[in-house]
Order: C-alpha cells, then structure tokens, then sequence
C-alpha cells in the first residue's frame, strides 16, 4: 500500500523574515501487517467488506491483503468466549452476533469459500465492536446529555487488535484497554457479587408512616425478607411484625450501604432503596460500569474527584486519598453538570453575580413580590453603564438589562471562597452561607454548583504556601473583606462525575439516582 503524504504549511505573518514556507511532511498512520497463518485462507472479496460501511474493517483488511486472518482454532476460541461472556463485563452478547457465530464455527471444517471470508468479517467486526465498547463504551455521550462536558477518547482498535494478534497476546487485550480506576474495578466486582444472589421473589413493601424501634407494623415482614435477602441480616429470623433491636441494627447497616441517614428510622428512602430488586440493581451496575468506560482512563497526578450522587469531593495526590469533603450539589431541575477540567484559581471574599437562571425563576418574582428583596441579601443593581439602579427604578418588565452583585462577605451566596476552572457551565466549587445543608444526606440543594464544607482548609491545602497562604494568612484576607485572586500552582484535574453504584469490602454500594439517569440508560444500552 502506497504512503499519503499531507502537507503543513507554516503561516508566515507579518513582520516575520520572508522566508520560504517550511513543509513538513505527515505520514498517514497505517496499522501493522498482518501476520498470516498457514491454516486454510481466502481471498476476500473487497465488496463484502464494503457492506459493512466500516472504514477500521476496510484497513483492517488491507493489511492482511485482503485474506481472511481467523485460521487458527485457537485465536477463533478466544474471540468466541469473550463475546459469548460478554455479559460478565456488562455488555450484551447479542450486540456482537454471538448465535451466529456459533453457527459459523460449528461448520468450519464445511463452509465454502464465500461463507468462510463471511465468517471472518464478522468476527473481527464484532470483535472490533466489542474493544470499542470496553475502552469507550457503547454510547456516545455527548448524543445523550447536553450538560456532559468530557473529553473525547479516541482509539485506534486496528492498531492494537492486530499487534496483539501477531504476537499471539489476544488474551491479554481485553484486560489492557480496560479502565485501571479503582471505581471500575469495584463496578465490576459489584457484577460478579451481585449474580451470586438468587433471583428474588419478594412482594413490593408498602409502609404508609415511618417505622420506628418498638414499632409494630404488617409490612415489617418483608422488610425482613429483604435484609435477609441482601445479607444485611443474617441468620433465621420468625419474621413477626414488631421493629426488634436485631432488625433496627440491620436497617442501620442497610441505610449506610444506600448512602441514607444511618438512624434506624424506616421512612421514604429506606422504603424505597428497600423495594429494588436484584434484576434492578444488576441494571444499575451496568450503566455505571458503561458510564465509567466514558470517563478518562488516565487520571492525573493530583486531582479532586467529585461523585455528584455520593455527595463526596476526594483529593487524590499521587494515588493516595488526602482529603475528603462533604459536597452540596444541583437539584434534578438543575444539575451539577458532568466535567473533566483543571483547577486554576482561588477567589477569596468572592463577589457573586446572580446568573440568567437563578435571575428568571427566583429573583424576579421576589422583586416584584418585594422591591427590598435584593438590597435586604446584599445585592446591588446595576445598568448597563455600570451605575447603581435604586429598587424603586428598576424595570420588572426588563430584567434582562441590569447586572445583580452581591457583596463580599460571609452571608455571600458563595461564602468566603471559590475555585474555578474553565467550563462551559458558569459553575465552580464554593464555600456557601447554608453551611447547615452539610449535616443533611439528601444534598441535592444548590442551583448547579459544587458548595464545599470547611472551604478554607481546602484551599491552604491546594495553595500549598505555608508561608503566604498559611491558615493565619487566610484569615487575615479574608478579614479585609476585599476580592483577593489567587493563582493555583500546583496541577489539579477535576473530574465532576456521576455513578451510583459499587462494591467495597464485597458489599455491594448503592446511591440514589438523583438524576434519574441509570434506568434510562440501561434502557438505551440494551435497545
């Protein structure tokens, strides 16, 4: 095959020496050659190939000469397996044709020509199906959410498919493009955990009130049968009606698995992470570990990691967990927005602006309620020329023509802190002025952003200046009441993501689904 060669120009702008442009060839990448067997081999029409509209089977081909490269019984059996067991990484064998195959294979020894170049095109289009799956996932989620903002990964499937192939290493592939992350890992074994629980049976629980320790109550039956069930409660137990110590220590046990307040107490939330069953839960876990095949692969040095459903900020520096907060996110109207970023600034006495949406829904009509509403929150108007408005002149009817500015100071909106880090959102992580929300385990209270507990220990921590920005340094800025920038130094990524599901010490780990998006999603990967 011939070598195309492209050709950069170098712009020459003014001022520059009239030289002549520089051109720089680029080679085109190919992948490797195929290194054929000398088991039975076609010739493969290259029409065939074009039915499949795939550009990676048409090179992939090219490189074997258009020769059918599956001879060997071995390398067959192992691709074969992989599909057919695709399930126990989450995937669905039905998406990589496995039945056919299997037909296929079973008459290997009989197939004419035609039917064998058939049959070696759909292996490796399958196979080539199922890599990408593994190392990006199946759907693409920029198609899906329009608040998602992940970097893009690219894979060059040829490239790795066929080294493996000429060194015979096919069985270490599929373990190689996985996802190293410790979550992926637990997601996995969260899998494995959960099939080893029988198919369940137990009727839907219906508790009208809370239940409390002492309490009698008809549906504590299958509240039972379902801490039996999970494990949560071990033993024999008859199964009565009445709320014992035994059952209100395994309810506790039950609630801190599910990220619910661990007290006891049967309400709602209990009830509700009580009513999923297995199938369920097993459908939960595989769009996480499908959500997880979307995230990076390799995470940086130092970063903080926020799970938007666990309502957790980690920072991670050098493999090693070093700090961990408590976080407030979006409600389900609006959403903690889905991000890969970096850190870069701290803001201390923050000034906040208040944003289009926050303006529409909850401003205005308090302002038309109540002229003083913003000048009772500290919060000045503004026209377009950058003079105060005074209440009484603002126009209700064109909202959109003011800037709103809150002062600095600790009745802020963002408290005494912020980070930023270049999004497409307006978001960023903030200190708040309803530090109470921190003691609550539904924290899904803010309008989009990240608040943070104890802020300023956070960000002595990132400035990483014991000298400039020691604790006492800290104080002192935030004492002057004045807007003070700090650029980070130190290389952070962010990663602002969401899953709700995993294992830890062979417990299977749930969280609400605060989004509602796990259903949908299983839903659009099995379609």
């Amino acid at each position: 095959m011939n070598k195309l060669y492209f050709f950069l120009v170098v712009c020459i702008f003014v001022g520059c020496k009239k030289d002549a442009p520089k051109i720089v060839p680029v080679v085109k990448k190919t992948a490797p050659a195929i290194i054929l067997t000398d088991e039975r081999k076609v010739d493969i029409d290259t029409a065939l190939i074009g039915t499949f509209k795939s550009e990676t089977l048409k090179q992939f081909y090219n490189s074997s000469e258009n020769k059918t490269v599956w001879g060997d019984l071995k390398k067959r059996s192992f691709v074969l397996s992989q599909l057919e067991n695709a399930e126990k990484l989450g995937l669905n064998p039905e998406d990589y044709k496995v039945a056919k195959l299997k037909k296929f294979e079973s008459k290997i020894a009989t197939l004419s020509d035609s039917d064998l170049a058939t049959y070696d095109i759909l292996l490796t289009y399958n196979f080539e199906k199922y890599l990408n799956h593994l190392y990006k996932g199946k759907l693409d989620p920029k198609k899906l959410y329009t608040d998602w903002d992940l970097e893009e990964k690219t894979f060059d499937v040829n490239n790795v498919l066929i080294k493996a192939f000429n060194k015979n290493k096919l069985d270490s592939i599929v373990t190689n493009i996985q996802s190293k992350s410790r979550t992926y890992k637990e997601l996995l074994k969260a899998l494995e955990i959960i099939n080893t629980f029988p198919d369940d049976d137990i009727k839907n629980i219906e508790a009208l009130s809370k239940i409390t320790l002492r309490d009698t109550n008809s549906a504590l039956i299958n509240i039972k049968k379902r801490l039996l069930y999970w494990k949560d409660m071990t033993g024999k137990d008859s199964l009565t009606r009445i709320y014992d110590q035994k059952t209100f220590e395994s309810i506790k046990e039950f609630q801190a698995r599910h990220g619910l307040a661990s007290d006891g107490v049967i309400g709602p939330g209990t009830i509700s992470a009580l009513n999923y069953s297995k199938e369920k839960r097993k459908q939960q876990i595989i769009a996480n570990l499908e959500r997880w095949r979307w995230f990076t692969t390799d995470l940086a040095e130092n970063y903080f990691i926020i799970n938007i459903p666990d309502f957790s900020l980690h920072v991670v520096e050098n493999q090693d967990t070093i700090l961990t907060r408590n976080i407030v996110v979006g409600t389900s109207k609006r959403k903690t927005p889905i991000i890969t970023s970096t850190l870069k600034t701290v803001v201390f006495n923050p000034t906040w602006t208040v944003p289009p949406t926050i303006l529409k829904e909850d401003v205005v009509p308090a302002m038309k309620r109540n002229r003083n509403y913003l000048a009772n929150k500290n919060i000045t108007i503004y026209d377009s020329a950058g003079k105060v408005v005074a209440p009484s002149a603002w126009n209700e009817n064109r909202p959109g023509n003011y800037r709103y500015v809150q002062s600095p100071g600790s009745n802020n909106s963002l408290g005494l802190m912020k980070i930023l880090f270049p999004n497409h959102h307006s978001v960023y992580l903030h200190d708040t002025n309803h530090r109470n929300y921190f003691g609550r385990s539904n924290r899904s209270l803010s309008s989009g952003c990240v608040r943070v507990e104890n802020p300023l220990e956070l960000a002595e921590h990132i400035l990483d200046d014991s000298e400039r920005f020691s604790k006492e340094k800290i104080d002192t800025i935030i004492a002057t009441k004045k807007t003070t920038s700090i650029k980070i130094t130190k290389k952070y990524a962010l990663y602002q993501w969401y899953w709700t599901a995993w294992s830890k010490k062979n417990q299977l780990v749930f969280r609400a689904d605060i989004y509602n998006l796990d259903s949908d999603l299983y839903a659009k990967l099995r379609n």
